[in-house]
């Protein structure tokens, strides 16, 4: 039985999530999320973290510090590997 859940190109590279939140976060979070995740505020009043994460431990404890956080958790896709990591934007 096949593996495939790592469709990235390199199976060395982490896979990247992005992680909707409600509310807005301040600068003060980059430092607890850690220098690997992009933190985005959009204008409807959310928060998007864009995430890398080498594998599913990474990605839950990501996800804890989410919780800890207390903001309503909107969404968690996996981004594209093909595709860059900023998310798309409408006009």
């Amino acid at each position: 039985m096949a593996d495939h859940r790592n469709t990235s190109s390199n199976p060395r590279q982490p896979a990247v999530y992005h992680v909707r939140i409600k509310g807005h976060l301040g600068s003060q979070w980059a430092d607890w999320f850690g220098d690997a995740v992009t933190i985005m505020l959009d204008d409807n009043g959310e928060t998007l973290l864009i995430c890398p994460a080498v594998d599913q431990p990474a990605l839950h404890a990501l996800l804890r510090k989410v919780r800890d956080l207390g903001m309503p958790l909107l969404a968690v896709t996996r981004a594209d590997p093909g595709h860059s990591d900023a998310p798309d934007t409408e006009p």
